[in-house]
């Protein structure tokens, strides 16, 4: 069945968001707020519907053919123009923050940036089709493989080494010992990663254990086991980075402390340079890391510790004179954390995330006892539906 309708927004994901006759919401991907589209249904909920796009009936004048000439899977905003995907997303933060209720009385918007060949790091699956190997992305759901031999995404560095490592693969793949052939297809990815001090690295499956490679934010030099984690966008990293020590100086006469919760291999709270630092992270390798990073930089009483934040929160001192920063991962703070940090001393918390959703369910928790500062938004992965933001908040008098 096709419909024609009116795309009204692009919701958190890409997707146009539209209505049909009978009121039912319809999702159509590659559809842009503003357009006149024919769209037909290809899966039916109690509440809304999923559907294909057929035709563009009336355009928006943000649409345009990829500058990038070529789309990867994930480029859900390949053909909608940069300031135009800016516009969406920040659209849907904004959106997210009026539905949580949460006031805001400073907004930043995020920079304009590159919109390709940003990832410092990109892994490849590997599958064999027929008689021909694929060397790509998974699509989602069908995880069918997207052969690459030019990545938009990638840094210009790692695509001047893809051919290679293509060839190298492909060969570990289809000649020499039947038992090599059959480790490495089992293996089944293959991981490329670029810094700026150590170059392009690759290996297939599971990271070498000894690798190690050296990242550079905020003039500070950082050392990271092979698969730990640093942001993929380099510039934009920076510009978290930065925005993180600013608001730290904000309230460091008040609350110089610094508690650095998820802190994978210190970078956040050692850019801070505060007087006294606590790292808490559930990995080991990041800890081993994170002391070996405070070392070498000399950092003053800088302590971190392999613990998983939740299990611990009767052990985690939190002071009134401590600025706690979180930075967990994508599905955001465990279920007891919020609800401790608001009955906590600390002055100020600046809270990292990279899902706005996970982020507003906890800040509803947050905000029995904070007021939101400031909401920041960074374009960390352009031309994708994801994005990272920083909110700064403030400890009410009466909380």
């Amino acid at each position: 069945m096709t419909s024609t309708v009116y795309i009204a927004k692009n919701v958190y994901g890409g997707d146009g968001l539209g209505r049909l006759g009978d009121g039912r919401v319809v999702f159509v991907p590659g559809a842009w707020a503003g357009e006149q589209v024919k769209a037909e249904i290809v899966e039916e909920k109690k509440h809304f519907v999923k559907a294909r796009l057929v035709e563009v009936v009336e355009k928006s004048p943000d649409r345009v053919e990829c500058e990038a000439g070529r789309v990867v899977p994930g480029m859900v905003y390949a053909n909608l123009s940069y300031d135009g995907e800016l516009k969406a997303k920040e659209g849907q933060l904004m959106e997210f923050l009026e539905r949580a209720r949460i006031e805001v009385p400073e907004f930043v918007s995020a920079k304009g940036g590159s919109e390709f060949n940003y990832r410092n790091k990109v892994v490849y699956h590997f599958a064999k089709y027929g008689n021909v190997w694929r060397i790509g992305y998974r699509t989602e759901p069908s995880h069918e493989i997207v052969d690459v031999a030019d990545d938009p995404l990638a840094r210009p560095e790692i695509n001047s080494s893809l051919g290679e490592i293509r060839r190298a693969v492909t060969t570990l793949l289809t000649t020499g010992p039947i038992q090599v052939r059959k480790d490495t297809e089992r293996k089944g990815s293959v991981t490329v990663r670029w810094t700026k001090k150590s170059g392009v690295k690759w290996w297939i499956g599971d990271a070498p254990k000894d690798l190690v490679l050296k990242e550079t934010t905020c003039g500070l030099d950082f050392e990271v086991p092979a698969d730990g984690f640093y942001q993929v966008n380099t510039d934009v990293g920076e510009e978290l980075a930065k925005a993180v020590v600013a608001e730290y100086q904000k309230g460091a006469a008040e609350a110089p402390e610094v508690l650095d919760l998820y802190c994978g291999v210190g970078v956040l709270g050692l850019c801070c340079k505060p007087p006294r630092l606590t790292g808490i992270e559930s990995g080991r390798q990041a800890i081993e890391f994170a002391k070996r990073n405070a070392a070498a930089q000399k950092a003053i009483d800088a302590r971190f510790f392999s613990e998983q934040v939740g299990r611990n929160v009767g052990r985690i001192k939190i002071g009134p004179r401590t600025t706690v920063i979180v930075d967990p991962p994508r599905g955001g703070l465990e279920p007891n954390v919020p609800k401790w940090l608001a009955a906590s001393a600390a002055p100020r918390i600046l809270y990292v995330s990279c899902d706005p959703a996970t982020l507003m369910r906890d800040l509803k928790t947050l905000s029995s006892s904070y007021a939101v500062e400031s909401v920041r938004w960074f374009n960390m992965f352009p031309r994708t539906a994801r994005f990272e933001t920083l909110v700064a908040l403030k400890r009410r008098r009466n909380g």
